[in-house]
């Protein structure tokens, strides 16, 4: 059996979940503000703090910040593995760019609880 270094223990089946399941958390999020903008016919400031000071809104909204930067590690994941060979450079970007998802994620946790 060969067994491919690269996934760090993951497989393509886990790394499919992992995309499909952030892919409907996303589009369940856009319904959702969807949904608040068809419902709200005049969005004020107040309006607008009132619904993200809601906690069920404040916990959706991480799940789908979670959920995007799943998404993008994957997806630049795959890229960098298909497109750049050398190692050492895509070691460093697959670093950089896990950096930056993490900073994401930090401001984003920030912003929305912060409100």
């Amino acid at each position: 059996m060969v067994n491919n270094a690269a996934t760090v223990g993951r497989s393509g089946v886990h790394d499919f979940i992992l995309i499909r399941a952030s892919a409907i958390i996303l589009a369940l999020y856009t319904f959702f503000l969807v949904g608040f903008f068809v419902t709200t016919p005049d969005v004020t400031f107040e309006i607008w703090q009132a619904f993200f000071g809601n906690i069920c809104t404040k916990i959706f909204t991480i799940l789908a910040i979670l959920a995007l930067l799943i998404h993008a590690w994957i997806g630049v994941w795959q890229v960098l593995s298909d497109y750049i060979k050398p190692a050492l450079l895509r070691g460093g970007l697959q670093f950089f760019f896990s950096v930056l998802l993490l900073v994401y994620f930090a401001a984003g946790l920030l912003t929305v609880w912060g409100v």
